[in-house]
């Protein structure tokens, strides 16, 4: 074996410091002589290559971090200036796009689409005329009735004391119909003259309203000039509503004492026809064309949500491109109305044993679950947005619906179904998909939450002795008025949650 590698390292030490005798190394501070020897591959250029390399590496990773600790900070500002991005119409495509969701948190693509409307409000043309009535030509309401004796005093009721024989024959299509739709003299909501003068020029409206101070006005983005001239833009509020704008936004008046809060003329509601505020709003969410009886056209938009699509647009996008007349969205969670029941009932939207009631009524009435072998794409809409030509049939569709409402619960996705099949398909409608419903509205949150004694009921023995005072007084009356059949029999169809959200 070669001795030379055989040889180890050594250090000597040297008192005398005799240099002649070294043969390698380099004497340190501390007087301690380093002899290293090289082994044969220790090349001195690729000793030099390595450590170059290796330096290399080094730098370039720190110029990455550095790199990424700059462009972050302006990543992350443009990722949150895009979710704030304020919703709008692409004119080029003449696509809705929306950026965001309600919380303002996340995108939400999966439950917006983009919506097919017309490139240029300037260039559409409004269909001349109305759409001729057919089935339904003549259409009256009833608006004289007895007085209803509620125990202690008499008052009349805004919806009418209609019995279920009434009922029943209101379902029964002809030529020349007369029917409860509400506002019974001396019932309530009550508009003032200026305004009753004011709505008679609205032949297009875009109407909402706010109910015991939950909302302030929201205004709508994205309108054309031609539909500012063209829409009325009617904001229907309570006492209790118009108080709390007025502490909180600011209210313009016009010469004529009209009140204005940005686009919205405010139509101020005296005396609530009803003892729950949810009910009272379905007044003019149901019954615009009795508010406003010379609107040939309106869209409804609940007065949580921001409209952000030309009205113009929608009305020719939803009713006039296919002939129809009468356009709602279609319930993003639920199909049918004992699925949507039983959501009401988990989250305390009203009396679970009145609704257990009314689904009663409605089952023994042949009202069955939706599935697929039914014509209607759903049997729950989403009511937040409504688009209505006001032709008779479609307004005797909205009283019945309304009738409903006034009857039993104030949950009227429960109620929109059952008119729907009642009519056997003579009532003709546009469900829209979901998407799109989402994609026509930014939703705000309420100022507060509702809140009502009659949501937490658990069984209907809590309504006797003190607990009375939790019944409306003026709403629900089909709730306790005994039923001209036997429902003990009646066995509520089994709900299948087909959604965890709802």
């Amino acid at each position: 074996m070669d001795t030379e590698l055989q040889r180890p390292l050594s250090f000597r030490l040297s008192r005398r410091g005799d240099r002649n005798n070294q043969r390698s190394g380099d004497i340190g501070d501390g007087g301690e002589l380093f002899s290293l020897v090289r082994l044969p591959q220790d090349n001195p250029v690729k000793t030099v290559w390595r450590q170059g390399f290796i330096r290399l590496v080094f730098v370039v990773a720190i110029l990455w971090m550095l790199l990424i600790l700059i462009v972050l900070p302006f990543h992350v500002f443009s990722y949150q200036s895009l979710l704030s991005f304020v919703p709008a119409i692409s004119k080029k495509e003449g696509k809705v796009i929306i950026s965001k969701d309600s919380l303002g948190s996340t995108l939400k693509a999966e439950h917006r689409c983009p919506i097919p409307v017309a490139d240029d409000p300037d260039k559409i043309i409004i269909p001349e005329g109305k759409t001729p009535d057919v089935i339904v030509k003549d259409l009256t309401y009833i608006e004289e009735e007895d007085l209803v004796n509620n125990g202690s005093h008499s008052f009349p009721l805004f919806g009418g004391n209609q019995n279920w024989q009434q009922r029943e024959n209101s379902f029964k299509l002809k030529p020349s119909m007369k029917v409860h739709c509400g506002f019974l003299r001396n019932g309530g909501a009550d508009m003032n003259p200026v305004d009753i003068e004011y709505v008679k020029k609205c032949r297009f409206v875009v109407a909402s309203g706010i109910f015991d101070g939950y909302d302030v006005p929201h205004q709508p983005s994205n309108i054309s000039t031609r539909s500012k001239k063209l829409f009325c833009f009617l904001m229907v509020v309570d006492e209790v509503s118009l108080k709390f704008i007025k502490n909180n936004v600011t209210i313009r008046k016009d010469r004529d004492k009209g009140m204005w809060v940005g686009i919205w003329r405010l139509i101020p509601l005296k005396h609530p026809p009803y003892d729950e505020p949810r009910r009272n709003g379905k007044v003019p969410k149901i019954l615009t064309h009795r508010l406003f009886p010379e609107a040939q056209y309106s869209i409804w938009v609940d007065g949580k949500m921001e409209l952000i699509v030309d009205p113009l647009l929608i009305l020719e996008r939803y009713l006039w491109r296919d002939k129809h007349t009468y356009a709602i969205a279609q319930h993003k969670h639920h199909r049918s109305i004992y699925e949507e029941a039983d959501a009401n009932k988990r989250r305390k939207r009203y009396a679970r044993p009145l609704i257990d009631l009314q689904m009663m009524i409605y089952y023994y009435e042949g009202m069955e679950p939706w599935s697929l072998k039914k014509n209607t794409v759903s049997d729950v809409p989403e009511g937040a947005i409504i688009i209505r030509e006001h032709t008779a049939l479609n307004n005797l569709f909205n009283c019945l619906w309304f009738n409903e409402v006034n009857l039993f619960t104030p949950r009227d996705q429960l109620s929109f179904g059952y008119v729907v099949y009642r009519l056997r398909g003579l009532f003709k409608f546009f469900m829209f998909q979901n998407c799109e419903y989402y994609s026509l509205f930014v939703l705000h949150p309420h100022t507060r939450e509702h809140s009502s004694k009659v949501e937490w009921v658990k069984n209907l023995s809590e309504f006797k002795g003190n607990g009375s005072s939790m019944k409306e007084s003026r709403g629900g009356f089909g709730l306790w008025t005994p039923y001209l059949k036997n429902l003990d029999l009646v066995i509520l169809p089994p709900v299948v949650r087909t959604s965890k959200a709802g």
